[in-house]
Order: structure tokens, then C-alpha cells, then sequence
């Protein structure tokens, strides 16, 4: 892996653990602050078609159901498309207050979409399935 591509998995990376702080925070503004502004996240029985729906979604959710929750992940791979995107595939799961691992009908595979724009990275695009890898 060239140099440019071991500091562009750093960014990646550390955008995915921003994220996850923030989730981890209850903070959904902190959560979506690295998504684009048409960015779309899919799943199971919901779409969301931009970053301001994603934020709404997850403050109503941290609000209620996944209150007090954290999430484990766990990198599988970055492909990298060009020069100005990669798709990063994680396998995650919410970890509910009580729980000290996910159980494995929580688990789901996740697809990462992510855009490089104004030297930045972002995410552009976010799907889930439940999964047992």
C-alpha cells in the first residue's frame, strides 16, 4: 500500500471513530457531522435520503429506544475506487446498557460509502443487514 493510501485508511478511520464516539455520546449531530449533506443511509425497514434526516432519526433514537447504548465494530476491509472514494465494510452491533457483547441476532454487516470532497473524507452512503459472519 502506497504512503497516500495508508494516510487516506488513517482519515477513513478516524471518521468511522468519530462516529461511533458520538453514538456512543447520544450525540446525533456529533454522529452525522462527517456525512455529506445528500449523504443516504438503508436499514432494515428504513431509508433516510440525506444528513438531515439521519440526524433527526438517530436524535428521536437516543432519545427513546437506543438510549444509553454503544456499538462494537470491527473493520473487515477498505477498497478503495478511484482516487476519491472507498468502500469500507465493517461488521457491528449495538451493545444495550447491561450487555457486555452483542448477541449474535444483533449483529449486522455494514457498507460504508466514502467520498473524498474538499480534501476531506466524508460519508456519502451507509447500509446494514443482519448477518452472522
Amino acid at each position: 500500500m502506497t504512503e497516500s493510501r495508508t494516510t487516506d485508511e488513517a482519515a477513513i478511520q478516524e471518521v468511522l471513530d468519530n462516529s461511533y464516539r458520538a453514538w456512543a455520546s447520544g450525540d446525533a449531530d456529533g454522529m452525522v457531522a462527517s456525512y455529506t449533506p445528500d449523504a443516504t443511509a438503508i436499514m432494515p425497514g428504513s431509508f433516510r435520503g440525506s444528513r438531515d434526516e439521519i440526524r433527526e432519526s438517530m436524535a428521536f433514537a437516543f432519545a427513546g429506544p437506543l438510549h444509553g447504548t454503544s456499538t462494537v465494530n470491527e473493520r473487515i476491509g477498505v477498497r478503495f475506487v478511484g482516487s476519491d472514494a472507498a468502500i469500507v465494510l465493517t461488521q457491528s452491533g449495538i451493545l444495550f446498557p447491561g450487555q457486555s457483547e452483542v448477541p449474535a441476532q444483533g449483529r449486522v454487516s455494514c457498507t460504508w460509502v466514502m467520498e473524498r470532497r474538499d480534501g476531506r473524507w466524508l460519508i456519502a452512503a451507509y447500509h446494514n443487514s443482519p448477518t452472522q459472519r
